[in-house]
């Protein structure tokens, strides 16, 4: 099975060349699209029972063996292949279906596709890489590719937040080129495996320096606060289909590097403290930003950000049990994140927007629509019997079972945590879904309207009372920034060409029903969120095999160097 390895790389890169070849035959573009993410999600589902049956499985392409690139598809790193394989296969089809609806503009296929696959390829070589530098050649992958599909449409907003996400990743990649730099210079090598057994010998102070570069490098990827400010600003502005695909694989990709080099290179890590509270400040000020936020896009890009910080907080434990709860809230973090955002455009695309002020009804106007962002955003806020609950609980365990002041004040701010993440959902699926087009409109009106005759009219109808304080407006349990406020104004005023949802309804100018690629594609991430927690017995167990095989080093050296000079 060793010949399957490199696949999901060079599956998708055979894809790109071809989709650029086709790049007058949109129609033959998609049908290769499709075919290679097909193929790359049939070979990660061959591969994963493989090396769950067999171990280890490493091929040195080239047939250099410990000099070559070595590609190594352990357990966890089948995991993630297949987890992202399913997911950027669903996004492929969502925008297919938005591209067959005439939304070229956002979705120019003839750039789209081989973009989308180059950054397919970006990512299976990032799970399989077994050496530093290969790493950084997957995150440069990565990072052209994101460029191009953050900024198709050419809008101002694109232009400027693609601009923000370029900058803040290039200077990660200088920082890990340093970082490999300093690597190579303390032990003569760059793979991992060869890493692991020669740390050891090196004094701890450069020891200590090569893990600070390379966490540093692999927290802006997967922004950790403090450097996770780039992320709201960055995300929301891109078409849906290339918003989720970020928000659910792209930092995973970070998260993923900094399992992988805490487990095998920094075992007994003196910045697991750190770690901690990396995570607990991520957990907590990200979900703080969500509750704030009151556009649906910005309100997910803060709940991405807040839930990294359970992903780090197994990390931080430093233990197995943490380290497996955390493997499997990343596989579970990728679809439900990933649903959500698709939903998001689904939402955009029925309603005009994704600014509450403008939203409205939507349970009513499409329950379909309504379900499918109920079942994902319950999950995300950890809801039983779903996924989130259960890895949560599980990460929680571990936190309990390790003991220490800190991890147990961290399982507190992870359950503050996720409450607070059920409120920032519920209160979206009150506004968004469940209060009326009309109180929408109405509320928008009041908002920029503070005359006598509005405050009379405020009194006789049943909206909440409107304080002003500090530049904010605050309705009920809503505050509503200068943005806002701006936003407010073109919706009363009638001669503005931004239109809310009721006022669509009343110009009949919403579309008849949302496109059934656009549809399926989501509610099968949806449905694979549920799976999850259908099959979390097996996954668990299997995430807790990966986690023995991330503790226990000498499996994974061993396979990588058998027969290598060390």
């Amino acid at each position: 099975m060793t010949s399957l390895v490199p696949l999901p790389v060079i599956l998708p890169l055979l894809g790109t060349g071809a989709t650029l070849m086709l790049f007058r035959f949109p129609r033959a573009q998609r049908i290769v699209s499709a075919l290679v993410l097909t193929a790359v999600v049939a070979v990660a589902a061959v591969l994963l029972v493989s090396v769950d049956r067999d171990g280890t499985q490493v091929v040195w392409l080239g047939g250099w063996e410990g000099l070559g690139i070595a590609l190594v598809a352990d357990r966890l790193a089948v995991l993630m292949l297949l987890v992202s394989a399913i997911v950027t296969l669903a996004v492929l089809l969502y925008s297919i279906g938005q591209g067959i609806t005439g939304d070229e503009r956002e979705t120019p296929v003839s750039i789209y596709h081989p973009t989308f696959l180059t950054l397919v390829a970006g990512v299976s070589n990032a799970f399989l890489a077994g050496d530093l530098f290969n790493l950084f050649v997957s995150f440069e992958m990565l990072l052209f590719s994101s460029y191009v599909l953050l900024t198709l449409g050419g809008t101002a907003a694109r232009v400027r937040a693609g601009t923000i996400y370029v900058v803040v990743n290039v200077l990660s990649s200088m920082l890990f080129l340093v970082a490999l730099a300093t690597t190579y210079a303390a032990v003569g090598t760059l793979n991992l495996a060869q890493i692991a057994t020669r740390l050891d010998g090196l004094p701890p102070s450069v020891a200590l320096m090569i893990q600070l570069l390379l966490l540093v490098t692999f927290a802006i990827k997967a922004a950790v606060f403090p450097l996770s400010l780039w992320l709201p600003d960055s995300y929301p502005t891109a078409p849906a289909p290339v918003t989720a695909v970020f928000a659910g694989l792209l930092t995973k990709v970070g998260v993923y590097a900094i399992i992988r080099t805490q487990t095998l290179l920094f075992p007994d890590s003196p910045l697991s403290t750190l770690l901690m509270v990396a995570a607990l400040l991520t957990m907590v000020i990200g979900i703080l930003g969500a509750i704030a936020q009151s556009d649906i896009k910005r309100m997910l890009s803060f709940t991405l950000v807040s839930h990294i910080g359970y992903m780090i907080f197994g990390v931080g434990l430093a233990t197995e049990a943490g380290t497996g709860g955390a493997v499997f809230y990343v596989a579970h973090h990728i679809t439900i994140q990933t649903a959500l955002f698709l939903v998001v455009g689904l939402i955009e695309r029925r309603a005009g927007s994704t600014a509450l002020l403008r939203l409205g009804g939507l349970a009513r106007l499409s329950p379909l629509l309504g379900v499918l962002f109920f079942v994902p955003a319950m999950n995300l806020a950890g809801i039983p019997p779903m996924s989130g609950f259960l890895g949560k609980v599980d990460l929680f365990q571990a936190g309990v079972a390790q003991g220490s002041p800190l991890a147990l004040l961290l399982v507190a701010g992870g359950t503050t945590t996720s409450l607070l993440t059920l409120y920032a959902v519920a209160k979206t699926w009150a506004l968004a879904f469940w209060r009326s087009p009309e109180q929408a409109h109405e509320m928008a009106r009041l908002l920029v309207g503070h005359g006598e005759e509005d405050r009379r009219e405020q009194d006789q109808q049943a909206v909440p009372a409107m304080v002003e304080h500090r530049g904010h407006v605050h309705v009920g349990s809503v505050a509503f920034g200068a943005a806002d406020l701006d936003e407010a104004r073109q919706v009363a005023d009638a001669d503005a060409p931004d239109r809310d949802l009721h006022q669509l309804l009343e110009a009949d100018a919403l579309p008849d029903r949302l496109p059934l690629l656009m549809v399926l594609p989501t509610a099968g991430l949806v449905l694979a969120s549920l799976a999850i927690t259908v099959i979390a017995g097996p996954l668990v167990g299997y995430t807790d095999r990966a986690a023995a095989d991330l503790t226990d080093r000498a499996s994974y050296v061993g396979a990588v160097t058998d027969g290598v000079p060390r």
